[in-house]
């Protein structure tokens, strides 16, 4: 069997937390960091194949092409059906990239229309009215609006949209949405002879989103948050789109040395990494300090910590201390200092004998990932609602890791995620 829905996801968290979804209902689920350098018929291809990009803050130019990279290679593993992930704070600007990949994406396949649903109600995030909510707050009065890469200043999704795009946007509502599959395809068929080619789709509870993957799974191209793919695999069960359902191989064995790397700073990550330290030896990195001398000195220390301890090392900051960074050294280049440092950090670990990874951060993820050489990851249990621990290869070495979203996870969510390991290993 072919892949069935083929999906792109705009950063690494985000790509294990669409994965983690889809497992859930059973079926194989492969997940691939970056475009596969494998020709698809050489691949030992699943039905839901999930391609890992990095692409979110990318410019617009450059994020297209690769999401287009990603395309062709899943439509030549078979696929007719596409889903196009981005987080469920709708993490972008007013040049792109969510809008402007979707529309490239759909001019290739053919689609005439799509839809936006980064709702996630299992995580507090909502649409009602076309407005979205993290918890009780609008978009713009969460904690995202203080976001040092994509600082989200509306919680409107069609203006949002609107500036990113060439073609209409219009809005299906909670009334509509509540009212049943076929209210939301009527809709969906009469925004569509309006010349409506880009639909936000309201979504405030679970059940809500089991409508619109009904209404909408025929689609070319799906686009949203995970959480709206999640009852897809369902559908195609159901359907004989999928004949049956894989079975979880049982967990490898992997060394004992364990880490956190922490490169966001959202509140959420903040509180987790306040949470984490009493319990763990810890190391800030200092992007200022970088700068001026490198990462020598948390190499230093991390080579001077026992392999059984648990560590940390973060550059979690709170907004203020992050903006008078970024104002010395510039957004971009404050980024890759942590994140190049992040990366040397993950190698040194994994040399020490450390084979067990937690990382915080959409772009800390990426780079850690491609640090350690990791190509593909085997999907396991959630630790929290859209992460999962998975099981990947960096080298000879079999390693655990999980990538999280900055805002996923309860507080406790480091000391979660290594006591839910002990429990599947």
């Amino acid at each position: 069997m072919g892949v069935v829905l083929g999906c792109i996801a705009d950063d690494f968290t985000g790509a294990t937390d669409l994965a983690g979804l889809l497992a859930r209902s059973g079926v194989k689920v492969s997940l691939r960091m970056g475009v596969p350098e494998e020709a698809p018929e050489e691949a030992d291809v699943a039905a839901f194949e999930v391609i890992a990009l990095k692409c979110r803050t990318a410019p617009v130019a450059e994020a297209v092409a690769e999401t287009r990279a990603a395309l062709d290679w899943l439509r030549r593993a078979g696929a007719e059906r596409f889903f196009w992930k981005y987080c469920s704070t709708f993490d972008s600007t007013a040049e792109g990239n969510i809008g402007p990949v979707a529309e490239a994406l759909m001019a290739e396949i053919g689609a005439d229309q799509t839809i936006y649903c980064p709702a996630f109600p299992e995580n507090g995030r909502a649409i009602f009215m076309g407005n979205l909510f993290v918890g009780e707050l609008p978009l713009a009065e969460s904690p995202m609006k203080d976001h040092p890469l994509t600082p989200m200043r509306d919680s409107n999704l069609m203006r949002l949209i609107e500036p990113q795009v060439k073609g209409k946007v219009g809005l299906a509502n909670r009334l509509t949405v509540a009212r049943g599959t076929e209210a939301l395809k009527a809709r969906m068929e009469e925004l569509k002879a309006e010349g409506v080619a880009h639909v936000v789709v309201d979504a405030v509870a679970d059940e809500d989103l089991g409508i619109i993957a009904e209404a909408c799974h025929e689609m070319k191209l799906m686009t949203g948050g995970s959480a709206v793919a999640m009852p897809l695999p369902g559908i195609y069960l159901r359907e004989g789109a999928i004949t049956e359902a894989a079975k979880r191989e049982a967990a490898p064995q992997v060394g004992k040395g364990s880490i956190v790397f922490s490169g966001s700073c959202s509140a959420m990550t903040r509180a987790q990494v306040a949470d984490y330290l009493p319990k763990a030896v810890g190391y800030k990195l200092d992007p200022l300090d970088l700068a001026a001398n490198g990462p020598q000195a948390a190499r230093d220390w991390l080579a001077a910590q026992d392999l059984e301890t648990p560590k940390i090392i973060y550059a979690t900051a709170e907004p203020e201390d992050v903006a008078k960074v970024q104002a010395e050294l510039g957004v971009a280049e404050a980024g890759e200092l942590v994140e190049s440092a992040l990366a040397q950090l993950a190698q040194d670990a994994l040399a020490q004998g450390v084979r067990r990874f937690v990382v915080a951060g959409g772009e800390t993820s990426g780079a850690v990932t491609k640090a350690l050489g990791v190509t593909a990851m085997e999907i396991d249990a959630e630790i929290a609602p859209g992460v999962p621990w998975t099981w990947c290869r960096s080298g000879d070495a079999q390693i655990a890791m999980t990538l999280k979203s900055g805002n996923f996870g309860a507080v406790s969510f480091f000391t979660d995620a290594f006591e839910k390991l002990e429990q599947i290993s």
